[in-house]
């Protein structure tokens, strides 16, 4: 074998989840089918994105002897909307994504493995020139504001790429990007002048720079197709060391330097293959352990062996559709299923509906703009800075650097603010997931729609020009698979969404019939200001009464609201809001509502309101899904109290026959077990949602009734969830408090014992990372030995201990 300075490897991921946020609250709501998840980036989250940040890395005997961020030795992407969206919500794997850059920058000769993208993947080369450059300065903007550098490459959405796309790449300094190996057309080594035409068979073991019009160049890496395709299709990631031989294998042993890499969906790690990031670890320490070879990234690559030989691509080309980019304007044949006969004949007027949209939008843009800001199109470009920080200040300082004019009041702010938001979701309606599907009514396509429905909205406030009903008559003539057309979809499920401030007034007003603090209640994007508020109780009924200002925190739009919302129990809910009444009107009235509220006349208290609240009614129907389950949970946790001491009282009083029926193997009948079912479930539950205190007689009750009923959980999703967080608050507990580790191994063994199995990966990272000998050394031997006890459940690598010696070795190999 050559040196090994001549043979390298490198493993791209593109990890990216298309936006899911309601185009108003700027959040996902619940979906359902992502179960027992809240929603679809959480779930991928849990099976591949926090996996990957904390690889396990298994010893002969399968047990945990390490944890491996995979993101510090391999290149990848992780789209603007994916990062955003983890640093709200999973805070310590978007910390560790962040320290694997740095990492990898110390590894690779100062080159981070992180790439940008294409801010919101859209499909470049169908954009026009503008939306090109903006998505291009949005994404490496985002970049920047995460990583802390500038970034070298930039991963294009679907690879798709065309000559004009690559001239706006390195007009922004990009020098590099990474594409399909079909994507490229003729080869040539830089000192000889004869092209050879390839088609899709380029050697990938080599970077290649591309020459372009302007007298540029960029690098181009076209990605090992055979080897990718194996690890998405063909079981590759069943054992890291095949897919390391696979790599090493594919480089040949001569003296030249190659470059073996492959780019693949990033949830291909984890998500679409069960433990995918255990078989990339296992990978990445089979190729670090073989002396021929070296781990590289391709700005490493780049700088160590720049290329010696000339690419030109096929325009308009892409990594996922062999006709080009047309699966993303033409029924081109490419799907991913679907029923017999059906088509995507609909791909091509959905674009031209939102072509359409855009160009009308360009001219509002420029026309009402151009009267408030020095440059419009410069500002769209700068428009990224405040949407990644939109704290307290920053607008008005943004808006200052860009005002025509010194002086901005309230609402030529909020205009200015209105006509770059426009901007925005006219770009986030191209999102590319909208086309790559079977059908135009599916979740991804809705999605931008409710995006252009958005920027049309905006459009008509600020101009009073309405452009839907031409939106909705084109929608009426794309076809649809399961629907007559598109638009049938776009009513029920889009329009619905659209969300005022109106409607989030009624949120609020609503959820101030339940919350103990109202004035701390914050919406999504939106927040209230309570200028006057009575909250009053006679049973089970409630009335609130108050005045408040509503404001959006993107626009800052505003609006004034009174209401009265009275509460019937159950889900009986009527509220009444207005946004004209004055303050002395309000005043006027309160006496009488309360008081008859407070003698019980319902009639009277309902009359009140729709005389003198009456501009707008609504119900708990109006309330936003997730604020609407959370309510409706509440209520239903009331019932269930009740039905638990029901169940309860069966359950005991009948607790010795049905252990003599069991014993003499009688069937117990459905009212028993259900007993059965609801009092084992509802006790665990509630142990392992409440605080890390030991209580080892309540779980030994649980554990023993378990044993004597030979139970079988019915909804062990929940419960595992459950577990799971609770096990790994324990455990991070038990590192400040040791005598907790004697409460943690009751619960790891109990839970054991009670055939549950949760995910204990979270608990597992905090274990490894906080164990070490000079911890070990500071604990009791009862503490000490509770704590490996603890490890040896959680399946993760101890050495020996020697109790009495406070220097014994480490018992993890972290």
């Amino acid at each position: 074998m050559a040196s090994p300075t001549t043979k390298y490897i490198c493993i791209h991921g593109h990890f990216y989840q298309p936006p899911r946020e309601n185009a108003w609250l700027e959040t996902i709501e619940i979906q359902d089918s992502a179960a027992p998840y809240h929603d679809w980036n959480e779930r991928i989250n849990e099976e591949c994105y926090a996996p990957n940040a904390t690889a396990r890395v298994l010893n002969n005997e399968q047990l945990i002897q390490d944890i491996s961020n995979n993101y510090a030795r391999i290149s990848w992407n992780m789209g603007p909307t994916l990062l955003s969206w983890l640093e709200e919500h999973d805070p310590a794997t978007y910390r560790r994504v962040l320290d694997a850059d740095q990492a990898s920058q110390r590894m690779f000769g100062g080159h981070g493995s992180a790439l940008a993208q294409s801010y919101n993947h859209i499909i470049m080369p169908l954009a026009n020139a503008r939306d090109q450059q903006t998505q291009i300065k949005w994404g490496i903007a985002d970049f920047e504001h995460r990583f802390g550098r500038a970034p070298e490459g930039m991963w294009l959405a679907e690879t798709a790429v065309s000559t004009d796309v690559l001239e706006a790449l390195v007009d922004n300094g990009i020098t590099y990007t990474v594409l399909a190996p079909r994507q490229c057309k003729a080869i040539r080594p830089t000192s000889a002048g004869e092209w050879r035409e390839v088609n899709g068979g380029v050697d990938p073991r080599r970077a290649y720079s591309c020459r372009l019009p302007s007298g540029r160049t960029i690098s181009l890496f076209f990605y090992d197709g055979n080897v990718a395709k194996a690890v998405a299709f063909e079981g590759l990631l069943n054992d890291g060391r095949f897919l390391a031989d696979k790599l090493m294998n594919s480089l040949d042993a001569s003296d030249e330097v190659q470059l073996a890499h492959i780019a693949t969906d990033g949830e291909s790690y984890g998500h679409h293959h069960a433990k995918g990031e255990m078989a990339l670890a296992a990978c990445l320490d089979a190729i670090d352990r073989n002396p021929d070879f070296r781990l590289t990234n391709y700005g490493e690559f780049l700088e160590l062996h720049p290329p010696s030989w000339e690419a030109t691509i096929h325009e308009n080309s892409s990594w996922s559709c062999v006709h080009g980019v047309e699966r993303w304007r033409s029924d081109c044949g490419c799907e991913t299923g679907g029923g017999p006969g059906w088509h995507q004949r609909w791909r091509a007027p959905l674009r031209d509906a939102l072509d359409e949209v855009r160009d009308r939008l360009i001219k509002v843009f420029e026309r009402e703009a151009g009267e408030l800001f020095t440059d419009c199109w410069e500002v769209r470009d700068a428009y990224i800075r405040l949407v990644l920080d939109r704290s307290p200040g920053r607008s008005e300082a943004f808006l200052s650097d860009w005002s025509v004019s010194s002086t901005i009041t309230p609402e030529r702010k909020i205009r200015m603010l209105r006509l770059l938001e426009m901007q925005r979701h006219a770009m986030l309606m191209y999102t590319s997931c909208a086309w790559f599907f079977n059908e135009v009514t599916g979740i991804e396509t809705l999605q931008v729609l409710q995006y252009a429905n958005r920027a049309i909205h905006l459009c008509e406030v600020l101009t009073g020009t309405n452009y839907h009903p031409d939106f909705l008559a084109r929608l009426e003539k794309v076809e649809s698979n399961v629907h007559p057309n598109a638009a049938v979809a776009y009513r029920d499920s889009v329009m619905p969404a659209r969300i005022g401030l109106v409607r989030v007034g009624m949120h609020f007003a609503a959820s101030s019939v339940f919350e103990e603090r109202p004035e701390e209640l914050k919406l999504f994007n939106y927040r209230s200001q309570i200028h006057d508020l009575k909250q009053l109780r006679a049973g089970v009924f409630r009335l609130s009464i108050g005045r408040m200002t509503i404001m959006s925190g993107i626009t800052n739009s505003y609006s004034k609201f009174s209401f009265a919302v009275l509460y019937l129990g159950q889900q009986t809910m009527i509220g009444e809001i207005r946004q004209d009444m004055d303050k002395a009107d309000y005043q006027a009235v309160l006496p009488e509502l309360e008081e008859q509220f407070r003698v019980g006349h319902v009639t009277e208290v309902i009359n009140l309101m729709k005389d003198h609240f009456g501009g707008q009614s609504f119900s708990i129907w109006h309330l936003f899904r997730d604020e609407k389950r959370k309510i409706l949970l509440e209520m239903t946790d009331r019932t269930l109290r009740i039905a638990s001491k029901s169940f309860s009282d069966v359950y005991y009083t009948n607790y010795q026959l049905m252990s003599t029926m069991r014993v003499n193997d009688l069937p117990l009948p459905d009212s028993y077990l259900a007993a059965i079912n609801f009092t084992m479930h509802r006790r665990l539950f509630d142990l392992l949602s409440g605080p890390c205190t030991p209580d080892v007689s309540r779980l030994h009750r649980i554990v023993t009734e378990f044993i004597h009923w030979h139970h079988d959980w019915k909804d062990t999703a929940r419960l595992h969830n459950a577990a799971e967080h609770y096990v790994h608050t324990l455990v991070a507990q038990a590192f400040h408090e040791p005598d907790l580790w004697s409460w943690g191994l009751e619960v790891v063994t109990s839970l054991r014992t009670m055939k549950l199995t949760p995910n204990f990966y979270r608990a597992q990272t905090v274990f490894l990372e906080e164990w070490s000998a000079t911890y070990a050394a500071a604990l009791t031997a009862d503490q000490l030995e509770n704590g490996l006890s603890v490890a040896r459940e959680l399946e993760l690598l101890v050495g020996s201990i020697k109790n009495e010696a406070p220097e014994a070795e480490a018992v993890v190999n972290p």
